[in-house]
């Protein structure tokens, strides 16, 4: 393809950068796309998704969607409110993952979650406080895994929803991880051979 380039100083680098970290190079491109939840479901095939329930820190996007462009995830599905919106520094964390993984925006994760339902997907919540572990959850199925925000976890009447709650075993003295990392535990988890 012929791309239009134009050689500018690095005055006019940072003003266009606006954040300062151009290193060298700066483009204009257009807004991500999401896609509607409905052109990712599949009846036919088995599916993975994430569903993130209120995820604000948009490092924690970004990590969490680089491993799941590394785990062939099917999609992310988030929120249109409360949740940080894909953005320059989303794409920059996650390394190019933003341009391979489908990402739903949806009006309410619970309406979300039911159609999943509809489409033979398990749900699977996780809470620290639960009994079972990543260890259990289903083999051979369509599973959506909700992981929660990073202060509060996942909304109760989301945490209601769920068709199985699973937390990731915890051995040493700090009870949880940040949000990205149990994000990558889980989808690996979701992507472990039985």
């Amino acid at each position: 393809k012929q791309i239009k380039y134009q050689e500018v100083s690095k005055d006019k680098l940072y003003q266009l950068a606006k954040d300062h970290v151009h290193q060298g190079v700066v483009a204009d491109v257009k807004d991500y796309e999401y896609v509607l939840l409905e052109e990712v479901l599949s009846d036919s095939k088995m599916q993975r998704f994430i569903i993130l329930d209120g995820i604000e820190d948009p490092h924690n996007l970004g990590a969490i969607m680089r491993t799941a462009e590394a785990t062939k995830l099917d999609a992310i599905i988030m929120s249109k409110k409360g949740q940080v919106p894909l953005n320059a520094t989303v794409a920059k964390v996650s390394s190019g993952a933003i341009e391979h993984v489908p990402v739903a925006l949806v009006s309410n994760i619970n309406q979300a979650i039911n159609i999943l339902k509809k489409h033979h997907v398990w749900v699977v919540g996780t809470d620290g406080s639960t009994e079972k572990t990543f260890y259990d959850l289903p083999k051979d199925v369509s599973l959506a895994i909700v992981l929660g925000n990073e202060g509060e976890g996942m909304r109760h009447l989301v945490k209601q929803n769920c068709d199985i709650l699973v937390k990731i075993p915890m051995y040493g003295k700090i009870n949880s991880l940040n949000v990205s990392v149990a994000a990558a535990l889980m989808m690996y988890q979701m992507v472990v051979p039985k």
